[in-house]
């Protein structure tokens, strides 16, 4: 009798495991965009995701080489470490998101709003950061080499870059 209670609890708890492990899973790389989505680790390179909402988002360790993200909402993204090397990010949106050591090496960032954004040692080697808006962001040990900062709204929200800044803001 008491091998047949202790077969029932294991059972239940397997029930109850299996119902909370349900309940937290998480979506796959091949998932659409959406709320809750967990990204992390993934191989997203050349994919366009122009206009889409990416915000709250797990993009952690995420490869988007190449990937078109114009317009794209990442407001509050999670992209620790997230390479954006060679994408086209005109005009995204990534207020609030955390970015460090993220790696925007030759990106188009044309326009991109990076407001209270964590941007520490992220990597922006001969990035394009033209008329981007850098009100507010962290930057310590962030890589400006070669980047084009003209017209770039830096991050007291009142200095402008001039034209023909590229490395740092003029």
């Amino acid at each position: 009798m008491p091998g047949r209670h202790l077969t029932l609890f294991s059972l239940a708890l397997v029930a109850l495991m299996a119902a909370f492990g349900a309940s937290s899973a998480h979506a796959a790389c091949t998932d659409p965009p959406g709320p809750g989505v967990d990204w992390r680790r993934c191989s997203l390179d050349g994919q366009d995701l122009t206009g889409a909402n990416l915000s709250g988002m797990h993009l952690r360790d995420t490869s988007l080489h190449r990937s078109k993200l114009a317009n794209a909402r990442l407001v509050g993204a999670d992209a620790d470490r997230a390479r954006f090397v060679s994408a086209q990010v005109d005009g995204a949106d990534f207020t609030e998101a955390r970015l460090r050591e993220a790696d925007f090496t030759r990106a188009s960032l044309r326009g991109a709003k990076f407001l209270r954004a964590d941007l520490r040692r992220a990597r922006l080697f001969g990035a394009d950061m033209t008329d981007a808006d850098l009100t507010g962001a962290m930057l310590l040990g962030t890589d400006f080499t070669n980047v084009i900062l003209a017209g770039v709204t830096w991050t007291d929200g009142a200095r402008v870059c001039a034209a023909g800044s590229v490395g740092s803001c003029q």
